[in-house]
């Protein structure tokens, strides 16, 4: 089984943008899908993105349509959700999460972005 580390978020004001990345290890030629899920406080955890490496197809919440893409797994195994005009209720622990073509999963340690000013 894979394992994802992420890096980035943190604070920034509304408005702001910042740039989560997800790097695999370990079975990466398996994974299937790769995705950013997030947890507010107090809130069930949500789906924010995906993309299916085999039909490259994207998915997003609603919420972040026009604000958020998630990038494909480059050379390095890395993925990228670049998050733009941050709102205060995009507050939330983003996870990294990927999914093999035998349906294993890995998740990502989370990291709190914080919207405010």
């Amino acid at each position: 089984q894979g394992q994802l580390v992420e890096s980035g978020g943190g604070w920034v004001r509304p408005g702001g943008s910042l740039r989560r990345s997800c790097t695999a290890s370990g079975r990466i030629f398996s994974i299937a899908s790769i995705a950013w899920y997030r947890q507010a406080p107090g809130k069930q955890r949500e789906l924010v993105a995906e993309r299916n490496r085999v039909t490259d197809k994207t998915n997003y919440v609603d919420s972040v349509k026009g604000r958020f893409t998630i990038s494909r797994v480059d050379a390095q195994n890395t993925a990228y959700l670049q998050m733009n005009a941050l709102k205060p209720e995009d507050t939330a622990v983003y996870y990294c999460f990927s999914k093999t073509s035998a349906g294993d999963e890995s998740w990502g340690q989370g990291t709190q972005v914080t919207v405010s000013s």
